[in-house]
């Protein structure tokens, strides 16, 4: 088939190269111009490579974005991680117009941080919608869906790259050969399921010591590795990565106060909070970044650095 890819980044790259693989004809891709000193798209990157007709237009909405996607003649416009607002005037350009991605099961968790939230509030599924874009936020028709289990250890980088990436690509191409062959369904989302979230960014990602374990536990390994959840120890602001939960099993095992550091080892720090106890870890060793800053058994996280010994 005839087609143009509109989107961004590794997964717009993936998508392209899927399609050329199977014997596509891509007339064009459109990408977001680039802001300066930003990495280059490796959307853009893999197109020119192939010697594909690129169009990085600052707004899709501009009539020269519609003629440069009139004049391409496509069957199929298959949008894969778009962050432009698409007009209807646009997507309904290519004979079978648009398809688009969507790291969900719509009509919930629509938004761009569609993939933190699900781990972030403890579900134990999420997926992946290919749908019809219209002017609203993800809200067009559905055309398939693919579900995805998250495990108790599953993280942001686990689930997108081991489960919502890969099978996306897939499915795009599923997606677009029902859609020309005229053997798709669209299927109207149920609002009264639906759900919206916002950016997970810095402010959303900040640790809070006394809530219960469950919920920094999913809060750390839902910000894992984008945007990476945080803490302040000694005044010093510090990601945290690869974490672990121990749950208390007895009220006698209780043992100090939230934020409070219960142990320092070889593996790991361990800290208090409501419910168990926390083991931390960081971009480097969380013994030794803790060693490296004086702190021991008893400090509490918020506890200024210790002052070094007058000479």
């Amino acid at each position: 088939m005839r087609i143009a890819i509109i989107g961004q980044q590794a997964f717009g790259a993936s998508v392209l190269e899927a399609f050329l693989k199977r014997g596509d004809e891509i007339a064009g891709v459109f990408c977001a111009p680039e802001k300066a000193g930003a990495r280059p798209d490796p959307l853009r990157l893999a197109a020119e490579k192939e010697g594909l007709k690129v169009f990085q237009f600052p707004s899709l909405k501009g009539e020269p974005a519609k003629q440069a996607l009139k004049e391409l003649d496509v069957e199929l416009g298959v949008m894969a991680y778009v962050l432009q607002f698409a007009p209807q005037d646009f997507v309904n350009i290519p004979r079978h117009g648009m398809i688009q991605y969507h790291p969900s099961l719509l009509p919930q968790y629509r938004g761009p941080s569609s993939i933190n939230w699900p781990i972030i509030k403890g579900d134990t599924k999420t997926g992946l919608t290919i749908f019809r874009p219209n002017d609203g936020l993800d809200e067009g028709p559905v055309i398939l869906q693919k579900t995805v289990a998250i495990g108790p250890d599953d993280t942001l980088g686990s689930v997108y790259f081991n489960h919502l990436f890969p099978l996306g690509v897939e499915a795009m191409l599923e997606a677009a050969d029902l859609v020309v062959a005229g053997q798709h369904q669209e299927i109207v989302q149920d609002e009264a399921q639906a759900s919206y979230e916002g950016w997970c960014k810095d402010k959303e990602a900040q640790v809070n010591w006394h809530a219960h374990i469950d919920q920094i536990y999913n809060l750390i390994r839902g910000c894992d590795p984008a945007p990476g959840a945080w803490t302040t120890i000694g005044g010093i602001k510090v990601r945290l990565y690869e974490t672990r939960k121990h749950p208390v099993r007895r009220f006698e095992d209780v043992r100090g106060k939230p934020g409070e550091i219960s142990a320092i080892a070889e593996k790991g720090v361990s800290i208090i909070v409501q419910g168990g106890q926390i083991e931390l870890g960081a971009k480097m060793p969380a013994a030794e970044f803790f060693t490296s800053i004086g702190f021991n058994v008893g400090n509490a996280l918020t506890d200024p650095l210790p002052l070094p010994e007058a000479a």
